[in-house]
Order: structure tokens, then C-alpha cells, then sequence
């Protein structure tokens, strides 16, 4: 049965039509932001279409995506006056990217969604969420998106190779399910590493997209729902679809997540009028988590304007205060390390009998769009990879690490970390341990050039400040590396400048004949000359080492050298120099030069570049 409200507004749907008219929606002009979109937590509103039932009823749409601004949202409510005929009330919300209902599915995916998974895929963590009022189409569009990631993830046309795993987990109230597991009962937990795991969730590992959208379902018919005034099928919890990406050929590599979340319904007062004290407390679970939800989003947004700025007011982000932010921990924790990027689609229902709930969305969805300062020219600095642009950050590649060179990997706007090793990778003679070297090398630039007094900043004009040789001086001056201080005679084929204290890849040989084996990317230090090194100086199988040069010129061998070995260190990519484990090699037996950097704190040493 139609309330008062409802009646009222059935009886001026006329009336409401012909005030409509009258507004002019493409002259109205929007709000005047002060900054520019975060474009790493993306805010958006989907208009869904009216229901037949809803068109058979006579009911017209009170939401409308404003001609020629595709960010701002006007709603336009009846209001009963208390003296003559009924008046418009009109009100507007702005938000990224608003989309009305002629806009496909497809659409919004390729406009804000179909980059989040290869910068999954690369590492990184991508994030989806569904919210909005119940029966807006929240499920509608989380299913839809779901099996345009499956067909995205398995199309094979992302670089490399991925073991794919999906978990699918119900939050409830302080409870959490596994609806790939018949609802089996998980916990959220910390482990001591600050990492909240969801233990007793099994991840399945898929091959195709077939298989995914197979698992999907299969949650979808577990999740609970309940009828409400709205929704026959309403959900009332959160259904959270985490998608790990493992990277085989990268195993010490932190796993790209992405997780698609469909929130549960959100309702208005009246929407309750009927519920008992536990669907009643249900209601309000639901509240609080998406209010807690809400708070984080616009938190971390803060914090990285923040960190923007230069600001040193943290602000506040209340992660812990329910089960769903918990899960997404790593989203919203200042103190994250990992590459994130948000998208929220505000799912919102045009009919005017809805109005006071799709405004509450609009409100919800408008809280959370937190402007960046405005970008300004940035001066150029040689010591702040940030500062540079892609043509400088090319040459840096090129004065750098001369074998990445060939390729075009290097030209994307803003890759993460990892999708810098992944495209070293794919590019021609490129070891895996040059590129994580490479890595390596520009992330502790990057993260030494934003911290204070990391190391001596050119103060003058000088010449050569700030040039190659300048950098080159820094990099002895403030870290011992192997790297030789002269940077013109760096730049000599390593075999015409082989020292004491150079760090060497060599190919081990075991073996004769058919039993003949290699065992390659063995490391060692040039300690002296093998003719120098006296004569009571054995190698680790006890041959006399001046014996050995001495036969150089009988076999018609290069000039040999006395060695001592590398070998992998306790940390994970470290080494440690066992002086007193030697060999002898000719300088035939060396592959290339590898620059090695030492750790006080850690006592290892690390490759660099």
C-alpha cells in the first residue's frame, strides 16, 4: 500500500512533468571545485533505468546526468507547499564520472574499470565498489563487471604469465563466510606481520574464464538475501570476490590482488518500519560498516593529498572498526606500502518515489571525492625521479642499464614497480637479475629523493652539478658499491678494465663429455692477479694458483685472476663475499661485470646498477 508521501506524489506526476520542462538542465552550471580528481580512487555514480513496474505505475524519474558535464547528478523533488499548487526543489551532486541510464555496462567498465586488472596483473592492488541503495543495481553491475574481468584476465593479451585464484568471502554483521565452501564460518585476522588474513578461506586456482564465472556463481546461490519494501532479493551483506594474481617467474614478488566488493543494501527509515529488533539490528550493522567504509575511503584520500602537500597533520583512518575494512587493510592503512587504486560506483535508483534515498547515495558518494592540489610546473631535479619527464627517465634507463635500451617498456605514464621489472623483463637479453637490479636501483632513488637529508643535494651552480659525473659522485659518496669512481672508465667494455674489487658473473663448468653441465650467473671478486698471489696460494680445490698462471701462456689462455666466490646471503636477494672460498679464472671465463652495493644494517651485500 502507497504511503501518504507516495500517494501525493502519484496524484502531481502531471503537474511534476510540466515544472520539469521548465528547468533548463544543459544551462545550469556546475560547482567550482577547487583542485583536480584523485586519480587513484575514482568516484562514480551509475542512474539505473526505471523498472516497467515502476513505468506502469505512472511513476516519472526524479535523477538526471546533466547535458554536457558528465559529473554532476541533478535531482529534482516535489515538495507539498503549504499554500498553493506543489513547487520544485532542485539539487545537485558532483562526483569523477556520472552515468545515465542509456549507458552500457561495457561502457562504464572501459571507462574506469578495464585498467585496474594489468595493473593487477602487474602487482598491484585494485579495488571495486558496489554501493547504493537497495534494488538501485548494485548486484546487477557487480555480476556484469565480473564476468568482463574474467574475460579481460583469460583473453591471454596481458604480458606474461599468472596463476589465478579466487577466494569469495560473505561478511555478515562481525562474521564472515566462505560462500565457496558452503558457508563455512572464517576468521579475520592479523598475522605478525600486520597482515590481515582471512583464515580458513580456500583459494581456488582457475585456468579459464569459464572456470571463474563458474565459482562466481556458485557463491551468488550461497550469499543471503531477504525481502524488503524495496527488493524481493535484497542482499543483506557484503559479498567481497578477492582475485590473486601470482607471477611464477617473480616468486619473492608480493601477489597483484583485486577484489570486487558488492555492498550490502543501504535503507531508508521507512524501508524498516516493518523489521523486527534482529532484522532491525541487521539494518544497522549494515549502516555502520558502509559509515566506517565511507571514513576510510575519504581517509586515505586525505593522506595522500596529504602526502602531496608535504602536510604534516596524518589524517585519521578508522580501518579497524569493522570486518569489511579490516579484509581491505592494505587499501587504507597510511603506513601501506602497496600500489592501490580504488573505483566506487554509486548505484542509484531514479524513480520519484526514491528520491530521498538516491540522494542520501549521491551525498554518501559526493563525501568521498577528496580534490588533489592542482598540478603545477614542476622544476626539474637530476636527484628526484618524480620530477623527471619520460624522455629523461628514458635517458637515466640508457646511461643506466644499457641492455634495456631496445625496447619501448619504459614509455607508460605511471607503472608500478613491479610492471618496471615485468617490462625489463620482456625486453631482449635482460636477466632477472639485471631487472630486479633495475628495480631496485629507481625505487631507492625515488624513495631516498623524498627523504630529508638523505644525502648531500648540489648547492651551487657548479659545473657539472647535477650531471652524470655529479650523480656518479653521490652514488660512491653516499653507498659502497663495487662500482669503479671514474665514470669514463665505467664506461670501457669490462674485459679492458678488470681490477681488484670488480664483481664478476661467471659460467661454472663441471664435467667432461657427455656429463658436461653448466651451472650459471655464479658471482666473484677480482682479488689480484693469479701470478701475484705468491707462492703458497691455493684455490678451493687446492691447486697452486701461481702454477696456474704460469700455464696461461701454454695454453694460450687470456691473463688469469685469483677469485673469491659470492654466494647467496641469509635475506631474501642478498649475498656475502666468502674470501677464503677462491678460485682462479681467465678472463675468457667471465660473462659481465655486476655492480654490488653494501648494507650496514643488514651486513649483505645487494646487486645494483
Amino acid at each position: 500500500m502507497a504511503t501518504p508521501m507516495e500517494q501525493f506524489l502519484l496524484e502531481n506526476a502531471p503537474h511534476y512533468q510540466k515544472l520539469l520542462k521548465a528547468v533548463k538542465l544543459d544551462k545550469k552550471t556546475g560547482r567550482k571545485g577547487v583542485g583536480e580528481p584523485n586519480p587513484d580512487v575514482v568516484i562514480c555514480a551509475r542512474v539505473r533505468p526505471l523498472l516497467e513496474q515502476e513505468t506502469a505505475q505512472g511513476i516519472p524519474p526524479g535523477v538526471f546526468v546533466r547535458d554536457g558535464n558528465g559529473s554532476i547528478a541533478d535531482v529534482h523533488e516535489l515538495r507539498q507547499m503549504v499554500r498553493g499548487l506543489p513547487a520544485l526543489k532542485s539539487s545537485s551532486y558532483e562526483v569523477d564520472q556520472c552515468f545515465g541510464p542509456e549507458t552500457s555496462t561495457e561502457q562504464i567498465y572501459d571507462s574506469v574499470m578495464k585498467d585496474l586488472v594489468p595493473w593487477a596483473w602487474d602487482g598491484g592492488v585494485a579495488t571495486l565498489f558496489a554501493y547504493g541503495q537497495t534494488g538501485s543495481g548494485k548486484t546487477y553491475t557487480t555480476s556484469h563487471i565480473e564476468k568482463l574481468v574474467a574475460a579481460q584476465l583469460m583473453a591471454g593479451q596481458l604480458p606474461g604469465e599468472r596463476k589465478v585464484y579466487v577466494t569469495i568471502v560473505e561478511l555478515s554483521g562481525n562474521s564472515a563466510y566462505d560462500l565457496l565452501n558452503s558457508r563455512k564460518t572464517v576468521s579475520i585476522l592479523e598475522d605478525s606481520f600486520g597482515v590481515t588474513q582471512i583464515a580458513g578461506a580456500a583459494d581456488h586456482e582457475v585456468k579459464t574464464a569459464e572456470e571463474l564465472l563458474a565459482y562466481i556463481d556458485s557463491a551468488a546461490a550461497y550469499r543471503r538475501t531477504e525481502a524488503t519494501i524495496k527488493n524481493d532479493t535484497s542482499s543483506r551483506s557484503h559479498a567481497i570476490c578477492r582475485i590473486r594474481l601470482e607471477n611464477p617467474s617473480a616468486p619473492a614478488d608480493e601477489d597483484g590482488l583485486l577484489f570486487m566488493v558488492d555492498l550490502a543494501g543501504s535503507e531508508a527509515a521507512r524501508d524498516r518500519v516493518n523489521h523486527d529488533p534482529e532484522r532491525m539490528r541487521e539494518s544497522r550493522n549494515i549502516n555502520t560498516s558502509l559509515s566506517v567504509l565511507k571514513d576510510c575511503i575519504r581517509g586515505r584520500a586525505e593522506v595522500d593529498m596529504a602526502a602531496m602537500t608535504g602536510s604534516k597533520t596524518k589524517p585519521y583512518v578508522p580501518f579497524r572498526q569493522s570486518s569489511l575494512t579490516k579484509v581491505l587493510k592494505h587499501v587504507f592503512d597510511p603506513s601501506g606500502t602497496r600500489s592501490c587504486r580504488t573505483v566506487v560506483i554509486a548505484c542509484v535508483n531514479p524513480s520519484l518515489l526514491d528520491l530521498a534515498a538516491s540522494r542520501n547515495t549521491l551525498r554518501y558518494a559526493e563525501m568521498l571525492r577528496v580534490l588533489m592540489p592542482k598540478t603545477v610546473a614542476i622544476q626539474y631535479d637530476p636527484l628526484s625521479p618524480m620530477t623527471w619527464s619520460n624522455e629523461q627517465l628514458r635517458n637515466w634507463i640508457r646511461d643506466n642499464v644499457n641492455p634495456c635500451t631496445s625496447g619501448d617498456w619504459c614509455t607508460a605514464s605511471s607503472p608500478t614497480p613491479a610492471e618496471f621489472e615485468a617490462r625489463c623483463l620482456n625486453t631482449n637479453s635482460v636477466k632477472p637479475e639485471q631487472a630486479k637490479a633495475f628495480r631496485a636501483k629507481l625505487w631507492q632513488f625515488h624513495v631516498d629523493s623524498r627523504s630529508a637529508g638523505s644525502g648531500p643535494k648540489p648547492t651551487t651552480k657548479e659545473p657539472g652539478a647535477g650531471s652524470e659525473e655529479f650523480l656518479g659522485y653521490l652514488s660512491i659518496l653516499d653507498k659502497s658499491t663495487s662500482r669503479h669512481p671514474d665514470p669514463q672508465i665505467a664506461r670501457l667494455p669490462f674485459k679492458e678494465r678488470i681490477r681488484p674489487g670488480m664483481v664478476v658473473s661467471w659460467t661454472q663448468k663441471f664435467g667432461e663429455g657427455d656429463r658436461r653441465y653448466e651451472n650459471s650467473f655464479n658471482m666473484a671478486i677480482v682479488l689480484c692477479p693469479a701470478s701475484a698471489a705468491g707462492p703458497h696460494a691455493v684455490d678451493l680445490t687446492d691447486k697452486n694458483v701461481q702454477a696456474q698462471a704460469e700455464a696461461r701462456d701454454a695454453e694460450k689462455e687470456s691473463r688469469k685472476w685469483l677469485c673469491a666466490y659470492i654466494n647467496p646471503g641469509m635475506l631474501h636477494e642478498s649475498y656475502e663475499i666468502q674470501i677464503w672460498r677462491q678460485v682462479v679464472m681467465s678472463v675468457d671465463q667471465m660473462d659481465a661485470e655486476v655492480l654490488l652495493e653494501y648494507d650496514p644494517g643488514t651486513r649483505y651485500y645487494f646487486i645494483t646498477l
